[in-house]
């Protein structure tokens, strides 16, 4: 046993006890955090325009602070990038971390010196706790690969401003900066393509045990390791044992994933944003992620069907409940107040507070009244590809509205290999749906909506088509959901055939 992997033992061992210690203590937590936010937060200009020196509890809070996104939030952004200081939290922020709206377009989320732990803290303790349950630390001692964007920042109203994962990555300990892969000067290649040769040159003799990133963009290594070598990812990287992912759900990629692997292995599952790192999995034992209660967020959770009316039901995390649908909203140290980050979770358990991400607040459909969401789609193609032996390699969903065969949900999909009788499978998905959702059986009942209809993409459709609108790599995914025709219509080029 090398000295790293030695030492993480016990280290592993003592946050574990931490963290199991505050499951007990969520509702407790919760609380303290508010307090000590509102402590600060008094003393701000957001605090003066919303009179936080009168707020003492979360009903008092909610009466004063309304929900928002970034457009809302945009004068103070503008505020703090003009030089001001103690505008949403005291002093200046240390970063912006730089993301992309849909609305928005580029979007500046503060990062303070408060706030930096949450996202260090909550990947390092994913790490050990899994570490500590498994006993396996030995992957400390080889090669630590993280796909993340360029960790060169430029400055934005004097306040260094990058992806979240680049600025992460100068805070990655010195302990493990000489496992870390790549190098320094391939992760700020911008060019996902160049960039992705150029890391295969780095890794693909290197003794790699741990490998980080958004699934599709894993594949996407995986792939070009494949076509370099011509071997299964587990015979280059024999001593290969974890695999850390977030950004998307997991489930459609990891049929593939394993498969270029050549056997299925540990993964453990995180949910950052550049607005909070909100939950990582604990255990491989149990499902989902186990809530961050502790780490500097107040969190606020709204009834997914809610989240758009101009006086949403806000609940703390005392209220919630198990299987209903929440939009997530964020209240922390980087001075974000009632900030909707755009996901729904959905509690799986109260003791402790787990979740399971079920898709973005502005991506579903809903042209007839149905709003389906991505954890239904997903569920619904994943079963049929399950029991027909066919693996997904992406897709996407839209309404079809009026067409000449009615209206009907038009799936575009990329399949590593296709059913053999396509019309089958689609009836299959079709009847997994309706099962998922009473809204949409009802309109299938009432014959307002014809069965969904699956276009095959052809083989690395999806990559291209990503290409060629400037977002391959990084942080970027396909949505799963539209509830418009824009992504629908970008793709009619790279439908088979």
């Amino acid at each position: 046993m090398k000295i790293k992997s030695f030492l993480a033992k016990p280290f592993a061992s003592y946050i574990q006890t931490k963290v199991r210690r505050g499951m007990m203590t969520a509702l407790a937590d919760q609380d303290n955090i508010l307090k000590n936010l509102l402590k600060v937060g008094r003393l701000t200009d957001f605090g003066a325009d919303h009179g936080l020196k009168d707020v003492d509890n979360h009903a008092s809070f909610r009466d004063a602070v309304p929900v928002r996104d970034y457009e809302a939030f945009r004068p103070y952004i503008d505020k703090i990038k003009g030089g001001k200081h103690n505008v949403l939290w005291k002093g200046l922020p240390i970063y912006f971390a730089k993301t992309s709206g849909t609305t928005s377009g580029v979007k500046y989320i503060p990062i303070t010196k408060e706030s930096i732990p949450n996202h260090i803290n909550s990947a390092r303790n994913a790490l050990l706790l899994y570490m500590a349950e498994t006993g396996n630390t030995a992957f400390a001692d080889g090669k630590l690969i993280f796909l993340s964007g360029s960790p060169e920042l430029e400055r934005i109203g004097g306040i260094p401003t990058g992806r979240l994962s680049g600025i992460v990555n100068h805070h990655i300990p010195k302990y493990l900066r000489s496992n870390q892969l790549p190098s320094y000067e391939t992760n700020c290649i911008e060019d996902w393509e160049t960039k992705l040769d150029a890391i295969v040159k780095e890794t693909f003799d290197q003794d790699m045990t741990l490998i980080s990133g958004i699934p599709p963009w894993v594949q996407m290594y995986f792939d070009r390791l494949q076509e370099t070598s011509g071997k299964k990812i587990k015979d280059l990287f024999p001593n290969f044992s974890v695999m850390v992912h977030g950004g998307v759900n997991f489930e459609p990629y990891k049929a593939k994933l394993f498969d270029s692997i050549g056997r299925r292995m540990d993964a453990i599952e995180t949910f950052p944003a550049s607005e909070g790192f909100v939950a990582f999995q604990d255990t491989q034992t149990e499902e989902g992620l186990l809530l961050n209660t502790d780490s500097g967020i107040f969190f606020e959770f709204v009834p997914a069907g809610e989240i758009f009316n101009e006086n949403p039901t806000r609940l703390s995390l005392r209220d919630v409940r198990v299987g209903e649908n929440y939009a997530l909203l964020i209240n922390n140290n980087a001075g974000l107040w009632g900030y909707n980050i755009g996901d729904t979770v959905r509690f799986i358990s109260t003791d402790p507070y787990r979740i399971v991400v079920t898709g973005r607040t502005k991506h579903f459909i809903s042209a007839f009244g149905e709003h389906v969401i991505g954890e239904e789609v997903e569920h619904s193609l994943l079963k049929a590809a399950s029991e027909e032996g066919v693996t997904v390699t992406e897709f996407t969903v839209a309404p079809r509205i009026g067409a000449e065969e009615g209206s009907f949900h038009e799936w575009f999909v990329e399949f590593e290999n296709e059913p053999n009788d396509m019309t089958s499978f689609s009836t299959r998905v079709n009847e997994n749906l309706r099962g998922k959702n009473i809204y949409y059986d009802d309109l299938m009942r009432g014959n307002i909506l014809m069965p969904l209809k699956i276009r095959p993409i052809r083989k690395n459709g999806f990559i291209d088509y990503m290409k060629s609108v400037g977002k391959l790599g990084g942080q970027n995914k396909v949505p799963r959901l539209s509830n418009d025709r824009a992504l629908a219509d970008a793709l009619q080029p790279f439908i088979r055939g």
